[in-house]
């Protein structure tokens, strides 16, 4: 039996509490990020929104932003972007396009290749970058569509100039801080 949007939403309102994804028409529960994968995610949605917000770039979306892919499947992304062209006005309901951006980081329980395959997806689909996170080597890993990928370290900025001209970020500034 394959499930439906409308199925996932049904059992969303049985049990709020839970994240769901639509995968292949099987629902798929998403565990909460690890403390360190949580606050990576704040970080990087943060520094991409004093970017984006005050040139009026998109919209950028955490990891509840549920996307409804032309495959039909709902994926929620932990970092995601929308042209403003693309997206004119927010509405009360799922996206119904694939990002040109979207980010994943790993959680301690989470596996590299999974998540690669889930990047490689939406890449094939219309996504425009891709990028994982891995907090327990200290990389991004940036995907494009034409199958190259580029591994940044602390040591290393990153820039998307394909989306956003002239933005930045050093990978160190993703880290949590240690307060001693």
């Amino acid at each position: 039996m394959s499930l439906t949007i409308a199925d996932l939403e049904q059992v969303q309102l049985e049990h709020p509490e839970w994240n769901l994804e639509l995968i292949d028409g099987g629902i798929k529960a998403m565990g909460p990020s690890d403390d360190t994968s949580s606050e990576i995610g704040a970080q990087f949605t943060f520094l991409l929104k004093l970017w984006v917000n005050p040139r009026r770039l998109g919209r950028v979306y955490d990891s509840s932003g549920g996307f409804i892919l032309p495959n039909t499947d709902l994926r929620a992304p932990d970092v995601s972007f929308v042209l403003a062209d693309r997206i004119k006005r927010s509405n009360r309901d799922f996206v119904r396009l694939v990002p040109d951006l979207m980010v994943e980081i790993k959680s301690k329980s989470d596996r590299l290749n999974p998540l690669a395959d889930k990047i490689k997806l939406f890449l094939a689909l219309g996504t425009t970058v891709g990028i994982l996170v891995d907090p327990d080597k200290e990389t991004v890993t940036v995907y494009r569509p034409t199958g190259e990928t580029t591994v940044l370290n602390s040591e290393n900025t990153l820039t998307i100039p394909e989306l956003f001209p002239g933005w930045e970020m050093p990978i160190a500034d993703l880290w949590p801080p240690v307060f001693e």
